[in-house]
């Protein structure tokens, strides 16, 4: 299989699968889910489904379990919307790389904040004696 049609695929499954989880599931638990990214794996047989999703650590446990829940009616949609023969196997996991780009961001905040006071605060050089 070449990587251009799993790419492909991967964005099929996206696009379809956020259509469904907007306008079809009815499950009050899955709430305000966003996907991220799709993985398919090269014989297109399994596909992982990244998500994030607004709330704290009892809301994303929540969410994830309304995903669980909703799986199997998900694959069922996306094999009526693609064409294939055979419909991957689909699993929702939490995209923990959004979180960790949002506290290395943060870092990078507080280290330039801090480079800035210590600016402010240092005695003025005598360079412009020489």
């Amino acid at each position: 299989m070449s990587a251009s049609r799993t790419e492909r695929l991967s964005e099929q499954i996206k696009a379809e699968a956020s259509q469904v989880l907007a306008r079809d599931v009815h499950d009050p638990g899955v709430g305000f889910v966003t996907l991220t990214r799709v993985r398919v794996s090269p014989d297109l047989q399994v596909a992982r489904i990244y998500y994030t999703a607004l709330g704290d650590a009892a809301a994303l446990r929540a969410t994830g379990k309304a995903l669980e829940r909703v799986t199997p009616f998900v694959r069922r949609q996306l094999a009526q919307r693609l064409r294939l023969r055979r419909v991957p196997e689909i699993t929702f996991v939490f995209d923990k790389s959004i979180a960790h780009q949002a506290r290395v961001e943060e870092l990078l905040q507080e280290i330039h904040a801090a480079d800035a006071r210590a600016t402010q605060n240092a005695p003025p050089s005598d360079d412009s004696e020489q």
